[in-house]
């Protein structure tokens, strides 16, 4: 019998996991999961912390603390995050685990044996004011292929490269700001060039199958040539070298971390007294392994670990099967940045939101949003709009009406089929698009199309609405009481219907829905014991037993109002960021169209210290740019000023509005800007600055 293993990209153990981490990995998996479990599949659905690393090491040096505080206050504090929107996992371990340390020291001993390391001394940073080798994000300089001035020392974040660090421009360590000198020291490198051929094979066996966005960066990078990298690194923090001679050198976290997949996997086994079951999932030809992450995860999981994997291929390990990663999720027309105050961590959205209907609204906006092909933007306008207009008033309005009326008018009881019903075109109806909508869910959820699946759903619930007010059981009840109670039996069997297909994505109102119908709460969570059980197939049948007793209703969803949109909104204050000193080219300046503008009008923007709305007149048009200009200038002050703007910018949502440009102001020592103003009152809008 087919096994299907699910695991998610580990989040980095140094802050918070946030909105945008959530939809690119973690919640998928947990969609997914909960769909293969509620069809009855054998399902492990694995994930945890990734506690090795500089980042963990910096976020500790800025606290003052070491990384073990850093790791257990973060481990914890992502654990509850994730749970808190009922992302549930088999196991949420963490790679701090000493199992983690014996299975990363195993495979590096194994590929020792093999000839898969190469042992040399290499030229690296080091910084003789602190007398210690910098590992790569402990220096930070010019990227040798897009010119950002604030690239770390392995990886530009700018444009994506990879490069060895002493490829960087300027460098700097970010230890003692001083320039690092090169000094030599052993390393051992993995031949990752061996399996140049293998891994293109492997890329090209599921042309067709895998997103394009997947193959596309894994044959960019093959294209490029696989070359040996260093699995070893000058630190103390980390799993230690295991060969005489490498002391203070730890395994590189690029090879050990996605290791943490198998070692969680050995630790979930042990807890479930079943040392030895890691194997069944991961050296099994039977098991069906798909692994999720966000789009800058993709080649660690699609290069990287199928060729850790395969180095051990004669013990029968498998290879991920599927690696549906999602691209970016943007916040109100902008990049998640923490560090600039751009972004939503997941326990500061639950200690905004507490009630447990807005677990579901978070994973139903995200899902609805997944970016699953291209970057997609979560705004709170569409968070709104979508609990309002969707949860609320489609399937929430919906289960409520259907409760209500059978409390009133049937006791509270499922109503029995009269005596010789036979379906009407309603029915037909609503069973057609039961069964086709119930297929169509279940389609693209095997095809890790997510939103179309959430959509599906929704789509069943608004055929029910809809056969309900055709029916009006209301009228009925009074003139065909038997009609009347033919519809909401029927009506009561979809409730159970909605209750599984949304099960995956809205799993607190599935399990209302099914405690209402007085049924067993099956939501596809770990742990049900549901292996053979498949509850989903049958969903779409009519099971409910007339005469059985109904709970009291509840409301699923309520509405979001204006203030609270308003509120979420005014918490964003985004840090002004600064350009890059990059040199660029003429060809470059071009692509700029600067223009004089007139400002026709200028108000202050609610809740915000920063920014003014602008209205202006370009010339040819009139625009409304959101400038953070508030401290500067009053807005009458501005009012039939000539400024100078950005007329080809690409429009972005800045507090729930769109800014369609960017005025031009420099800054003097203290910070005080000044609106860029052309010197001759007679220059018009419109003109162009060159």
């Amino acid at each position: 019998m087919k096994r299907y293993l699910i695991t998610s990209a580990l989040p980095y153990a140094s802050g918070v996991t946030h909105l945008g981490n959530v939809v690119g990995s973690t919640l998928p998996a947990d969609i997914y999961a909960r769909y293969c479990r509620l069809r009855g599949r054998e399902t492990l659905s694995i994930c945890g912390s990734d506690e090795h690393g500089v980042a963990i090491t910096i976020a500790a040096e800025k606290e003052g603390v070491t990384p073990q505080v850093v790791i257990d206050r973060y481990h914890e504090a992502n654990a509850r995050a994730l749970m808190g929107l009922d992302i549930e996992f088999d196991l949420y371990g963490r790679t701090s685990n000493p199992i983690h340390a014996a299975t990363a020291q195993e495979f590096f001993t194994i590929w020792l044996k093999k000839g898969l390391l190469t042992e040399r001394d290499a030229d690296q940073f080091y910084d003789d004011e602190s007398k210690i080798f910098l590992p790569d994000r402990y220096v930070e300089g010019i990227c040798p292929n897009c010119g950002y001035d604030k690239a770390r020392g392995d990886q530009c974040d700018n444009c994506g490269a990879y490069y060895d660090q002493l490829d960087l421009k300027s460098p700097r360590s970010l230890i003692s700001g001083k320039t690092p000198v090169v000094r030599k020291t052993k390393h051992w490198y993995f031949r990752l060039d061996a399996f140049q051929q293998w891994c293109e094979e492997y890329i090209e066996s599921h042309a067709g199958q895998w997103k394009d966005n997947v193959l596309q960066q894994s044959r960019s990078w093959l294209k490029q040539g696989l070359a040996e990298r260093s699995a070893t690194r000058d630190m103390k923090w980390g799993i230690p070298v295991p060969i005489d001679g490498a002391e203070g050198k730890v395994l590189y976290v690029w090879f050990e971390a996605v290791l943490g997949y198998i070692s969680i996997t050995k630790q979930w086994a042990i807890n479930e007294g079943k040392p030895n079951d890691w194997q069944r999932w991961w050296c099994d030809s039977q098991t069906e392994y798909t692994a999720f992450l966000g789009k800058d995860n993709i080649v660690f999981h699609t290069i990287i670990f199928p060729i850790l994997l395969n180095t051990r291929h004669d013990e029968g390990y498998i290879l991920p099967q599927n690696v549906p990663a999602n691209e970016f999720l943007n916040l109100e027309g902008r990049k998640f940045s923490k560090s600039r105050n751009w972004a939503i961590d997941v326990l500061q959205y639950l200690d905004a939101f507490p009630e447990a209907q807005h677990k579901d609204i978070a994973r139903y906006v995200l899902t609805m949003n997944m970016p699953e092909t291209k970057d997609s933007d979560f705004t709170w306008k569409d968070y709104q709009a979508r609990t309002n207009n969707e949860l609320a008033a489609i399937l929430g309005n919906y289960v409520n009406r259907v409760m209500q009326f059978v409390h009133k008018n049937f006791n509270g009881q499922v109503p029995a089929l009269p005596a010789g019903f036979e379906n009407g075109p309603h029915e037909i109806a609503l069973l057609d698009a039961l069964r086709d909508g119930h297929n169509a869910v279940a389609m693209n959820l095997d095809a890790y199309r997510f939103r179309d699946a959430a959509t599906g759903a929704m789509n069943i619930a608004r055929a029910a609405n809809k056969y309900f007010n055709d029916k009006a059981p209301w009228k009925s009840v009074a003139s065909d009481v038997d009609d009347c109670a033919a519809t909401m039996f029927v009506c009561l069997q979809v409730i159970r219907t909605l209750s599984i297909v949304f099960a995956p994505f809205c799993p607190v109102a599935a399990s209302a829905m099914q405690t209402m119908l007085g049924v067993p709460v099956n939501v596809g969570s770990p742990k049900q014991n549901t292996v053979g059980v498949d509850v989903w197939s049958h969903s779409h049948d009519f099971q409910l037993v007339a005469g059985e007793p109904l709970a009291t209703p509840s409301i699923l969803f309520t509405k979001v109002e204006n203030e609270v949109v308003e509120r979420e909104v005014a918490k964003l204050d985004p840090v002004v960021e600064e350009p890059a000193t990059g040199i660029i080219t003429i060809d470059d300046f071009a692509k700029v169209k600067l223009r004089t503008a007139v400002v026709v009008e200028a108000e202050r923007v609610p809740k915000s210290e920063k920014l003014l709305k602008l209205q202006v007149d370009i010339g040819t048009e009139r625009r409304q740019i959101l400038a953070g200009i508030a401290k500067h200038y009053a807005p009458d002050d501005l009012i039939g000023k000539t400024i100078v703007v950005v007329a080809n910018l690409k429009p972005a949502k800045l507090m729930g509005m769109e800014s369609q440009g960017m005025v031009l102001a420099a800054s003097n020592a203290e910070g005080v800007l000044s609106l860029v103003m052309p010197a001759d009152p007679a220059v018009g809008p419109g003109a162009e600055v060159r």
